[in-house]
């Protein structure tokens, strides 16, 4: 196996020369995807730039009149506006969020895995590129490309999403968990990892469809952690409200339960107003609700913590990646 990977070591001259014509060769190798990723985006940026406009003005227009009904049986309000902005919201959020599953596919499948699967890895090697060149040009552009695709992605859903906040009705919470990964920076660093993981999958499978398929698991084991671990990212505060009150405070939920002379246990029932709750909560001894939330000024600490984290996982990747490919090659740095 790493005979097949072998390099040759390149002469001087044609390593001097040889970074500029490996951006060209990547260009044109990966073209096809870069011309459907460019429509792609320009879809997805297109449909956002609609939903923060003319869609939120529309739907705003219709939940103004229909807020104006009262209790008129007969009302007429633009109903297929507000439908229209939730399923346009629904459908962007979800291509913003599925950025990085791209990336981490593309990246894969043909950035890496084609290529050492066909062979056009070795064959870029003997053309005066070392292996550690190699590998840097499938990473600093694609790189560079998907922080501006993602990122820009990511500021238009935000903007959209706050064009539309106190004017529809509807409006997702900023900590609804789909809206609070879309509006921020987590799905940059998501996709740099993505990026990175399957560059390693490349080298390590050598087999486009099953580096593809590992890339794409990897992406979505880091949403998932990350998403689980979000709410304890940041400190959060706590709420505590009367009984009668029940659990108060709007945010991202932590935790809650009620206050006891033991500490805090968790709650049987929220609602002390009702008599059923409120003798099974004097039988604990209950004195108050508590609750553990982020407020609204804690989003982007957490945003940017979370993206920290995977902006580490994304390193420690590519560094991996590196020290697989000195290792199967037997070369030292290029």
């Amino acid at each position: 196996m790493t005979a097949a990977l072998t390099a040759p070591t390149p002469p001087a001259a044609a390593r001097a020369s040889g970074a500029p014509r490996q951006w060209r060769w990547l260009a044109r190798l990966h073209r096809p995807a870069l011309i459907s990723g460019g429509a792609l985006f320009l879809l997805v940026a297109a449909a956002l730039v609609w939903l923060g406009g003319p869609l939120t003005d529309a739907s705003a227009a219709a939940w103004k009149a229909y807020n104006a009904c009262g209790f008129t049986p007969r009302c007429s309000y633009d109903q297929s506006s507000i439908l229209l902005y939730k399923d346009v919201y629904n459908w962007t959020t979800i291509a913003v969020l599925t950025v990085p599953f791209l990336v981490a596919a593309w990246a894969g499948g043909a950035l890496v895995g084609r290529e050492t699967e066909s062979g056009t890895a070795r064959l870029a090697w003997t053309q005066g590129v070392s292996p550690a060149r190699w590998l840097a040009s499938r990473l600093v552009a694609p790189a560079v490309l998907t922080v501006a695709v993602t990122g820009l992605l990511a500021a238009l859903h935000h903007w959209a999403w706050a064009a539309g906040r106190d004017r529809i009705d509807t409006t997702k919470f900023w900590h609804d968990m789909a809206t609070f990964h879309a509006n921020g920076t987590v799905p940059v660093g998501l996709a740099l990892a993505g990026l990175a993981a399957g560059a390693l999958a490349g080298l390590l499978l050598r087999r486009a469809m099953a580096a593809l398929a590992t890339a794409a698991v990897t992406v979505g084991v880091l949403w998932a952690a990350v998403h689980a671990a979000v709410p304890y990212l940041w400190p959060s505060v706590t709420r505590v409200s009367s009984l009668e009150e029940g659990p108060l405070g709007r945010g991202l939920l932590v935790g809650q339960g009620v206050l006891t002379p033991k500490g805090r246990a968790e709650a049987p029932c929220v609602n002390g107003g009702l008599d059923s709750c409120r003798d099974t909560l004097t039988d604990m001894g209950a004195t108050a609700f508590y609750r553990d939330l982020h407020p609204a000024s804690h989003y982007w600490p957490l945003q940017l913590v979370a993206t920290g984290i995977l902006l580490a996982v994304a390193g420690l990747l590519t560094y991996a990646a590196f020290r697989v490919l000195r290792r199967t090659t037997g070369t030292a740095r290029g």
